[in-house]
């Protein structure tokens, strides 16, 4: 055979090929890009998709399709999404109604884990924790003043902080005044004339408002003798957080000479947030509990809430009074506190997870039994354990989505927004899509 022969055959046999591969291609392009109605033979003679077959029949009416990562935007006719990789997905009558409700097929609802719980009415426990610092209790505070002049002679507590017992002695002074006023009633003790009773008795009350110490008095009555040196006795158990004099020390009427604070109870100031303060209403039990001692349990209660919110913080103080048995306490420490107030009357509770808060409203999605979900707004009290009062918007027994509601809420603020649309159309736009 001769070489022009053999190139035209090459040549032939490659248009050929060629043929046939851009025949593969084409066919492919159009069963991707062909409906699924035109694909199974359904169109009808004018070249449009004949309805489906559910629909003839009566199962399943067709509205529009859509994609559902872009719910807003419909489509008149299957195909695929101009936005997603992904086939347009049909939206029926009875899912995509002109309400605002939104609903979920049940593979759905299972693929993104929605879950629903009852919304319950019970009494939300008062409960709360903080954590406080120990304080010397006021009420306890005893001072050891002068009222005349005079001078220590020697001093038996030398240091700050010390504890005292009561009737322990403090310290010994000497007063002119004190003694002036001892010899005067020493004198009227042994007076038996009619009018020396009453003058006897003003005579020993001077000494009590000069500030002679009581046994000091007695001792002055049994042994008949001006006691020159007086010795101040602790008037309670407690620690001395004040020392106002020094040995050989002179003093003036009105000093300081022992600041005592007792230790039976003792103060805890806990910081408590504006939100929470109704839940420790004054009265409320508490238990403190110290890293200093482990396994012991202090008890007290609230006696104080100061009217002073910290403008930073936004915090009260609660002022808690503990028992403080053996002096375990010291002020300083820290404890933490658990705060059990009295029973409220029941409330709707809603586990937290179920409450949507967009700073502007809070929202709950209601599951309805026909396989639609309602978004509400509700009203929120307080919020404890996983657990929100509901004060208004919901009823007892109704199903709330604790999981999923965000995709729910989502969904039905879009459809919301496009019913709006579809009721309202904008005049802008061509001539012919404007509404007479």
């Amino acid at each position: 055979m001769s070489m022009p022969r053999l190139n035209k055959l090459t040549w032939g046999a490659g248009v050929l090929a060629l043929l046939a591969l851009g025949a593969g291609v084409g066919y492919w392009w159009a069963q991707r890009t062909m409906s699924p109605a035109m694909v199974s033979g359904t169109a009808d003679a004018s070249g449009d998709a004949a309805p489906p077959a559910g629909a003839a029949s009566g199962q399943r009416k067709i509205l529009y399709w859509h994609d559902p990562m872009v719910p807003n935007v419909k489509f008149d006719k299957p195909g695929k999404s101009p936005f997603m990789d992904m086939q347009l997905v049909p939206v029926y009558a009875e899912e995509g109604g002109g309400g605002d409700d939104v609903r979920v097929s049940a593979n759905v609802v299972q693929n993104l884990g929605i879950r629903t719980a009852k919304v319950e009415k019970a009494t939300l426990p008062a409960q709360l924790r903080a954590v406080g610092s120990v304080v010397f209790d006021e009420r306890l505070l005893e001072v050891v003043q002068t009222r005349v002049e005079g001078y220590v002679t020697s001093l038996h507590v030398k240091a700050p902080l010390e504890r005292v017992r009561r009737g322990q002695p403090l310290a010994s002074i000497v007063a002119p005044q004190w003694l002036e006023a001892e010899r005067e009633y020493l004198a009227l003790l042994d007076a038996r004339s009619l009018g020396a009773q009453p003058i006897r008795e003003a005579a020993r009350q001077r000494l009590v408002v000069l500030g002679v110490p009581e046994a000091t008095i007695r001792t002055v009555e049994t042994t008949r003798t001006p006691d020159a040196s007086t010795t101040v006795f602790a008037p309670i158990d407690g620690t001395v957080t004040e020392l106002g004099v020094r040995e050989g020390a002179a003093f003036t009427p009105g000093t300081t000479l022992f600041r005592i604070n007792g230790l039976a109870t003792v103060w805890v100031n806990a910081q408590i947030p504006e939100a929470k303060v109704s839940f420790i209403p004054t009265g409320s039990t508490v238990m403190a509990h110290a890293t200093a001692w482990p396994g012991t349990a202090f008890e007290g209660q609230v006696i104080a809430l100061l009217p002073d919110v910290d403008r930073e913080t936004r915090t009260l103080t609660a002022r808690v009074a503990l028992k403080n048995p053996a002096y375990k306490l010291s002020p300083g420490m820290y404890v933490s506190l658990e705060f059990t107030g009295p029973a409220g009357e029941p409330q709707l509770l809603v586990p937290s997870e179920a409450v949507i808060t967009t700073g502007e409203r809070s929202v709950v999605i209601v599951a309805r039994d026909d396989g639609a979900f309602d978004v509400v707004n509700v009203t929120v009290g307080n919020e404890q354990d996983g657990r929100s009062t509901i004060l208004s918007g919901l009823g007892e027994g109704q199903s709330i989505v604790v999981s999923g509601q965000f995709l729910i809420d989502s969904e039905a603020n879009l459809k919301s927004t496009s019913n709006r649309l579809e009721a309202h159309p904008s005049t802008d736009g061509p001539p012919s899509e404007r509404q007479p």
